[in-house]
């Protein structure tokens, strides 16, 4: 058991998904006397950790990304020449401010918040077909959402119910309205598929039967 090391006892990873092995490089990358030798060094460590870590490409400023990194896994304390400003330590220890959530209720949660915002667009229009079409389609959307959270349908009489508390009796539609199918706010098509039911059945009995005489 004698010269085992265990993660406990190591020192801790600055970022861990880089691994220990890119922590230790770094960390003789520092011990390095020679300057132009430490930069071809530093250079050489960044390539690993971008194959590493591929899916930094795809974030802004790839490589300066990288960069940081190499400094934040040395603490701050390798003297290389960087292509990017070097980050500060002191910005990382600010820890960053609380992200503010929307505030305000929402009266039918199925139907969302944004919905709401485009009712309120719909009762500024003036009477006439625009405001119309606006509505039926607004109509629409409400049953299609009501449908994508509910597992129960839902009859055309209640959303044109929910439309009008929702727009505070601003968007009324006349109760015989119909509006779109479940299937067609689906994106659905009816199937009809053969099944082998009883006639199949019979069918097939009175064959075999046939084939007795």
């Amino acid at each position: 058991m004698e010269g085992m090391e265990y993660n406990t006892q190591l020192e801790k990873m600055i970022i861990p998904e880089y691994g220990r092995n890119i922590q230790n490089m770094i960390e003789y990358c520092k011990t390095i006397k020679e300057r132009e030798e430490r930069n071809i060094c530093a250079k050489a460590i960044i390539q690993v950790m971008g194959q590493l870590n591929p899916h930094l490409r795809d974030v802004a400023d790839y490589n300066h990304k990288l960069w940081d990194h190499l400094f934040i896994i040395s603490k701050f304390d390798l003297d290389v020449d960087s292509p990017y400003p070097k980050p500060n330590a002191e910005s990382f220890k600010d820890k960053p401010e609380t992200l503010k959530y929307p505030s305000g209720k929402i009266k039918y949660k199925h139907y969302g918040k944004t919905i709401e915002e485009i009712i309120k667009k719909a009762k500024e229009l003036p009477e006439g077909p625009e405001r119309a079409e606006l509505t039926r389609q607004i109509a629409n959307h409400l049953k299609k959402s009501y449908l994508n959270w509910n597992k129960d349908s839902i009859t055309d009489d209640v959303v044109l119910k929910n439309l009008k508390e929702l727009s505070d009796g601003a968007l009324v539609m006349d109760e015989n309205t119909v509006l779109s199918s479940h299937q067609e706010l689906r994106g659905t098509k009816k199937h009809f598929h053969k099944h082998k039911g009883k006639g199949h059945q019979h069918h097939k009995h009175k064959n075999n039967n046939n084939r007795k005489f």
